[in-house]
């Protein structure tokens, strides 16, 4: 794609527009009186100046905007006043392609509707002061399709520019789609490779006995089993520290639950780190009898919720017969999201 500065087509505007004031200059002879011509030229050469050198932004600023209509409504009857319309004036009406280049400039710089009532005022004006023949004698149906042609192209280049943005957008979430998916599938195999290195050597121990397992072993499938399930409910909240604390958690004879309902995805890995140390640390110290892991949602100061439960039975309980008393509550931990937050215990 080819594409041009916008250097390159100030300059071209303001070569075309030094032309009508080269042309302006050059008429004066054909003028009754020369002054009007000159506040005309000086006019427009302020006019265009100002429509061009403004940087930064692609829309005129309203009142340099206003200040051009102004100077449309000025220029035609400035000049026409010092011409005799009822003969060939040629080059003495500079000010029909000077407008039509005038606003052509603030059409392109977003400011349609003065563009527009510029150009219907030098229409209107050659109408009444010249007749519909001057249209295309003086060129002003020139200036108009000039003006006409920079909406059009303004606003295709506009329409352009928003499908750019449009696809561009669409592109960035492709590729954010295909990241998360590439995520996912490295995060699956990396879980069925701890699986598998986890589960293989009991497999083949399995196989090689024809089913037949000790006591022994058959307690070791129970524990490969609940932590196969722990690497799909348990994702961010495991790390090789927190499965060897589950493990011998429930090696002892206790229950460990672990549930993230992605609680912790937009933490980073310092955090989490922290998260998993504090957790592996609680499993060590406290001696309950069911342990519940849960994330707690991203909103929250807090990110992980520990319970562990210890079995009460009282004598009086047993005496009558009765099942086991409501659990007691051992450990109530809650960590916090960040390091600095303050959770209760």
């Amino acid at each position: 794609m080819i594409t041009v500065s916008r250097g390159v087509l100030v300059a071209l505007a303001a070569v075309f527009s030094a032309y009508h004031v080269v042309l302006g200059i050059t008429s004066m002879g054909m003028y009754r009186h020369p002054a009007p011509v000159i506040v005309a030229i000086g006019l427009y050469v302020a006019a265009t100046v100002l429509s061009l050198a403004l940087p930064g932004r692609i829309a005129l600023p309203v009142w340099i905007a206003a200040f051009d209509l102004a100077v449309c409504l000025a220029m035609p009857v400035l000049v026409v006043s010092q011409l005799d319309v009822s003969r060939d004036n040629g080059y003495a009406t500079w000010y029909v392609a000077a407008i039509g280049t005038l606003m052509t400039i603030v059409m392109v710089r977003r400011r349609n509707v003065f563009a527009w009532f510029g150009i219907a005022f030098l229409v209107a004006h050659t109408i009444v002061t010249s007749g519909v023949v001057a249209l295309a004698e003086y060129g002003v149906i020139g200036s108009l399709v000039w003006v006409a042609a920079a909406a059009v192209v303004t606003r295709a280049l506009g329409a352009m520019t928003r499908d750019a943005a449009r696809f561009a957008r669409a592109e960035r979430q492709v590729v954010e789609w295909h990241a998360e998916q590439e995520a996912h599938v490295v995060e699956r195999q990396r879980r069925l490779d701890e699986t598998y290195r986890r589960a293989a050597p009991l497999l083949l121990r399995i196989a090689a006995s024809g089913g037949v397992l000790t006591e022994e072993e058959r307690a070791e499938c129970l524990l490969l089993e609940a932590a196969m399930r722990d690497e799909i409910r348990g994702r961010a909240l495991l790390d090789d520290s927190v499965r060897e604390k589950v493990l011998s958690t429930r090696r002892r004879g206790a229950s460990v639950v672990l549930l993230d309902d992605g609680g912790l995805d937009e933490l980073g890995e310092e955090d989490r780190d922290r998260i998993r140390a504090r957790l592996a640390e609680a499993l060590e110290r406290s001696q309950a009898d069911k342990f519940v892991v849960r994330t707690v949602e991203s909103g929250s100061a807090v990110a992980v919720t520990v319970v562990g439960l210890r079995a009460a039975k009282s004598a009086s309980d047993a005496a009558a017969g009765a099942d086991a008393a409501e659990d007691e509550v051992e450990l109530w931990l809650e960590i916090p999201r960040h390091e600095d937050a303050a959770a209760p215990h």
